[in-house]
């Protein structure tokens, strides 16, 4: 017996009907873009369909020959060996169909505010939060995704102190939302002259851009300082009072901006990140009071939850929350493997999500 919402599959089915027929009408270019956008959304989740409905009918029309006692035992082997096949494919689309049904994260399609800074271990945390943001720089590039630094701040023997970016692409947030969290590395640095493993971290936070409609920040929650930029600059630096510290009263959230010499370009950034952050920093008061009844550290959200150790001797990454371990450390340092531990994330978090439906049923 069928497992779906057949009433709600029917609804997609004539939804999608009826937008193949708005496209076929003549329509503006925007429209066209919007429709041929949620088409090309749909058309995966509407085969799907398709195929298992028709699997479904193929089984019913092989029940009734196994079911007539006039089946002749040559006929009725073959028919049970072919029911078993689309029994097992019937299996497979009804998966697939309740994996695309889950309800989606309505931030998953946008770009994403990413802050790495390293954490315990010195100059070697600042080295490996270097590796990080290369790693998702080159992970980016593979995806067809741009990446753009807003604020750096460098390390003394090189990586960043803190690195602010915006990586934009369709699904950026969708892919890279479980990176959250304290990544450790356990390797030997270049100064150690006996060999020994150091182990440092850096922490990663992944944030949805937030539109301006999404989070309500009233402008008598903002504290705005303008200062002199410090750091390199030359002149600029002592003549010009272009560095921006937004501070949102409510929540205490502080965002220091300086890395443009534009007052308006940096309140601007500063602006975006304080929008980001407001909005995560709800997000995880709602994931915190949701975990207080369940436990499912994928997607928890927790900046403080290690969540992933990457250890260079031996050539391995373990990824804590769903115990997984890769012995491909360069290739996932390279940005190359890091999406089989995302897909891996993905996958573990939709099982949790279909356990939930189907207790909650």
């Amino acid at each position: 017996m069928s497992t779906l919402p057949e009433a709600k599959l029917d609804v997609l089915l004539a939804h999608h009907a009826a937008l193949e027929a708005q496209l076929m009408a003549q329509v503006g270019a925007e429209d066209y873009v919007r429709i041929t956008r949620e088409l090309s959304e749909l058309n995966p989740l509407v085969e799907a369909v398709k195929s298992y409905r028709q699997v479904r009918d193929e089984l019913g029309e092989m029940d009734e020959l196994l079911e007539d006692p006039a089946t002749e035992p040559e006929m009725r082997a073959m028919a049970e060996a072919e029911r078993d096949a689309l029994d097992a494919h019937r299996d497979e689309l009804i998966q697939q169909i309740r994996i695309a049904l889950l309800p989606k994260d309505a931030m998953d399609e946008r770009n994403v505010m990413l802050e790495i800074r390293a954490g315990t271990g010195g100059d070697e945390a600042s080295l490996f939060a270097g590796d990080l943001f290369r790693m998702y720089e080159k992970f980016a590039a593979l995806q067809g995704w741009s990446v753009e630094v807003i604020s750096a701040s460098e390390g003394t023997v090189g990586g960043f102190k803190e690195i602010i970016a915006e990586v934009k692409g369709r699904g950026a947030f969708a892919k890279l939302k479980f990176e959250s969290g304290v990544h450790r590395v356990q390797r030997v640095p270049d100064t150690e002259t006996q060999g020994r493993i150091h182990t440092s971290a850096a922490t990663v936070a992944v944030l949805p851009e937030v539109q301006e409609v999404d989070v309500d920040i009233k402008p008598d929650d903002l504290k705005i300082d303008t200062m002199r930029a410090q750091g390199a600059g030359g002149q600029h630096v002592n003549k010009t009072e272009s560095a921006i510290r937004i501070t949102h009263l409510p929540t205490g959230i502080v965002v220091m901006m300086q890395d443009s010499r534009s007052q308006h370009k940096n309140r601007a950034s500063a602006m975006n990140i304080l929008r980001s952050r407001i909005y995560d920093a709800e997000q995880q008061r709602l994931d915190a009071a949701r975990s207080a009844e369940r436990k499912a550290k994928v997607g928890s959200g927790d900046r403080s939850e290690r969540i992933r150790t990457y250890n260079f001797p031996q050539g391995r990454v373990t990824d804590h929350r769903i115990n997984l371990t890769l012995y491909k450390l360069p290739q996932v340092i390279a940005g190359e493997a890091l999406g089989e531990l995302i897909d891996a994330l993905t996958t573990e978090h939709q099982a949790a999500q279909l356990a939930e439906q189907g207790n909650a049923a």
